[in-house]
């Protein structure tokens, strides 16, 4: 989600990538679902592993769960590091309502996070 939010945010101004610890090698079909809302297609998105990145220079790498800022891969050439702590709605407990409704406040507040960012650069 953080990905296809920060491409539709920043614009061309910035190359994003998006990795996790431990992907699951598809996209949540509710992650697909609620960025469908906000106009962004994740149809085509694919999950990959952070060590696909290794080596790469970064101006900025964004951790968004605690377990990932555990096990993030270190971007040594990376300008800036910040952490974002977001809980994975993934994990969410509940019926299906109750974790559509998970996913959609976990990406409001990435999207919230990313504005933020994009404004003030903190």
């Amino acid at each position: 989600m953080g990905e296809g939010l920060w491409r539709k945010l920043g614009g061309s101004a910035w190359e994003v990538f998006s990795a996790g610890s431990h992907p699951a090698g598809f996209v949540q079909p509710l992650a697909i679902q609620v960025m469908q809302e906000v106009g962004i297609d994740l149809g085509n998105a694919r999950s990959k592993p952070a060590e696909v990145f290794v080596g790469q220079p970064f101006d900025l790498v964004v951790t968004v769960c605690d377990r990932a800022r555990e096990t993030c891969p270190a971007f040594p050439g990376a300008a800036a590091r910040v952490h974002w702590p977001f809980e994975d709605p993934s994990d969410a407990p509940g019926s299906a309502a109750e974790r559509l409704a998970e996913f959609r406040r976990v990406r409001d507040r990435i999207e919230a996070r990313i504005r933020r960012y994009l404004e003030t650069g903190a």
